[in-house]
């Protein structure tokens, strides 16, 4: 669920070859890409799940802190090209609801720096599962020879804040940046969906350098992750195509390098939920991110 989820959507009709090239990826994948599209918009997510339950945590892979500039990485085809995680929320943000509260800048407007996220009807935050499915995917892209570096570790009381969250990426001169998710809709809506940044400019907000790239970036995600994880995209957002566009996340109106977000599934679909708490799924959709990382950068 992205962090500044409290506005509605602008939703906006990609250009065709985005969606011609998600096509072409499913069709040498699993049957039923497509999914049945929904009105739904999305909301509903609990303001304040509970961080207890994590399921499957001895499977939860090393936190090892990503290697410094100096030490040495794996060489492989993704050496030389750095990658910037950002897990969603963090898991003490309901322990400070104040601070992330407080309103910060994104370019249009003004948003919270952060909200909880949501969490499984069990308790299972999105804020521990974007943290373990971020760790699964720095290790496989720094075993292709990825730099990578996440916006926050679990290691600070609550945030960072959206700016921040973007900053990170702009300041690492990134290749790529990803988002780690899940959304809160009801039950029902299954599948996942990548958000893609809208054009958009406005206040310290300028898109139009990275529209194009990041949708490309978003296109490889979509279709490699159908192809890992075998879930289909979402049947309630992005008509089937497992795309979105928004100009209202702070996260990408801020990115000034190709970025997306992507909502790996629904917490409060039973079905869904079932997927994002075995740990065997999780390092499913870390591979397919991966995946399309991956193909992103070597173009």
């Amino acid at each position: 669920m992205p962090y500044d989820d409290s506005v509605p959507p602008t939703r906006r009709a990609r250009p065709l070859l985005v969606a011609a090239a998600l096509a072409a990826l499913c069709l040498t994948t699993v049957a039923g890409c497509g999914g049945s599209p929904d009105t739904t918009d999305g909301t509903g997510a609990d303001a304040s799940p509970s961080v207890t339950g994590t399921p499957d945590a001895t499977a939860t892979p090393t936190t090892k802190a990503s290697p410094s500039p100096t030490e040495s990485l794996p060489q492989g085809p993704l050496t030389g090209r750095t990658v910037v995680i950002d897990p969603g929320h963090n898991p003490r943000n309901r322990e400070h609801t104040k601070e992330i509260d407080e309103q910060v800048d994104i370019g249009t407007g003004r948003k919270e720096c952060d909200t909880t996220g949501t969490s499984t009807n069990a308790g299972y935050a999105e804020a521990r599962f974007t943290l373990d499915v971020s760790h699964r995917l720095r290790e496989l892209l720094q075993a292709q020879g990825a730099r990578v570096l996440l916006t926050h570790d679990d290691d600070r009381p609550f945030g960072p804040c959206i700016d921040e969250r973007a900053r990170t990426g702009n300041e690492a001169k990134a290749d790529a940046v990803v988002s780690v998710h899940a959304d809160g809709s009801a039950v029902g809506n299954r599948g996942f969906h990548v958000i893609l940044p809208a054009a958009v400019k406005g206040g310290g907000a300028d898109t139009s350098a990275i529209v194009k790239s990041s949708a490309d970036l978003g296109a490889r995600i979509a279709g490699h992750f159908v192809r890992v994880t075998g879930s289909a995209p979402s049947n309630y957002i992005g008509g089937g195509t497992g795309l979105d566009t928004r100009d209202d996340l702070g996260g990408l109106n801020l990115s000034t390098v190709p970025k997306v977000f992507v909502e790996c599934g629904n917490m409060r679909d039973p079905k869904d939920a079932a997927l994002l708490t075995d740990a065997s799924w999780r390092q499913k959709a870390a591979q397919g991110m991966a995946d399309g990382i991956a193909a992103y950068l070597k173009g």
